[in-house]
């Protein structure tokens, strides 16, 4: 009796244990989570990137079952045919649409089933046909969407750059004609009837160079006076300041903006150094005419030590073949008697003469040589 005991104990033991992994098994298949599967196949008409067997299969977002097995479809290279188990109360009808979801920042694939909105949907008897391009990515959709772009961009480089170019030139006449403008705009807010009309500006002008020291040199070509280039400060009728104290002249003005002004004066005085060959405007120049290229440095009146207007101006000249002829920039200053309008344009006036005489001497001399 006492050998046969531990046998006894020993057997208890394992049929306890057989008896505990049954009860596991059952319970696993009825209240566990596994229960009984129905199997289906999915066919996806393209690729299926990262796809592996045993990914989840997900109906309406609840995880139902996994992928069971992936396999190529010989007469149809494109197709690839996935077979998933899913629970077997799982409602997938016919109208029950497929794709691929890409969850996590890694973006795992997984099946993701949607239930359709018809309750008396039939139940599937064949395959589950995936949505067109369900194995797109996110990150393959923005690339293709990229692609298109570029596409689209490449195809239309040529109006794109012509109408940055057209914007460009939109707002240099802009910047170039902001007081008229702003004298358009308040005409018609007085003609609608708002605002009072603002106080009436005097009006300043420019004086050309008229007498000029010997010898005098004729232009042997033609010649064309560009309009002068300036930063958008100097495309302005106000009478500028080098600071910002200009509470005396708010009620003055120039003619006109200041490089339409400097331009009509020089044409003007070209003319008086040598009437018999006057210069052009650019658009009205002969062929082969030689060019002169202004840029607008300082138009502005100066307060210390003493009051004084300061005009300088950049002039290149350029042959009738565009190359340059010669270069140099000319500044000329003259002291303001009193800080008000009709003084500071008589010292203006002063300084342009001044620098006219210079200008005009040199274009000759360098444009005759460039004639020979």
């Amino acid at each position: 009796m006492e050998t046969r005991a531990p046998f006894i104990v020993v057997g208890a033991f394992v049929l306890a244990a057989i008896v505990a992994v049954f009860g596991f098994v059952y319970w696993l298949n009825n209240t566990g989570g596994i229960g009984k599967r129905k199997t289906y196949q999915v066919v996806f008409s393209g690729p299926v990137p990262g796809l592996l067997v045993g990914a989840a299969v997900l109906f309406n977002g609840i995880r139902v079952g996994e992928v069971t097995s992936l396999e190529f479809v010989p007469d149809r290279p494109r197709d690839v045919h996935a077979t998933i188990a899913v629970l077997e109360h799982t409602p997938v009808r016919a109208d029950t649409k497929v794709g691929l979801d890409f969850q996590g920042l890694t973006g795992v694939p997984v099946v993701a089933l949607e239930g359709g909105e018809r309750i008396d949907a039939p139940r599937v008897q064949g395959p589950l046909i995936a949505e067109k391009g369900a194995g797109q990515s996110m990150t393959q959709a923005a690339r293709d969407a990229l692609r298109k772009v570029d596409t689209v961009l490449s195809e239309n480089s040529g109006p794109l750059h012509d109408a940055i170019g057209n914007l460009g030139t939109f707002a240099d006449g802009l910047a170039r004609n902001t007081p008229r403008l702003d004298n358009i705009i308040a005409g018609l807010d007085r003609t609608m009837g708002g605002g009072s009309a603002p106080a009436r500006k005097t009006t300043f002008d420019l004086s050309p160079a008229s007498r000029f020291d010997a010898p005098i040199r004729p232009f042997k070509g033609t010649l064309a006076i560009a309009e002068p280039t300036a930063i958008t400060a100097l495309q302005t009728q106000r009478f500028l300041f080098a600071g910002d104290d200009d509470k005396d002249f708010a009620d003055a003005q120039w003619s006109d903006a200041l490089p339409q002004l400097v331009q009509a004066k020089l044409l003007q005085s070209f003319e008086n150094y040598d009437i018999a060959h006057p210069p052009f405007r650019p658009d009205t120049a002969p062929e082969g005419s030689s060019r002169l290229l202004l840029d607008m440095r300082q138009f502005e009146i100066v307060t210390a030590p003493q009051p004084h207007a300061v005009i300088a101006l950049s002039a290149k000249l350029l042959d009738a073949s565009g190359h340059l002829r010669a270069a140099r920039v000319f500044q000329q200053e003259a002291p303001i008697e009193t800080l008000a309008p009709a003084p500071a344009t008589k010292a203006f006036n002063t300084a342009f003469d001044a620098l006219a005489r210079e200008l005009i001497p040199w274009t000759a001399a360098h444009e005759n040589e460039s004639s020979r």
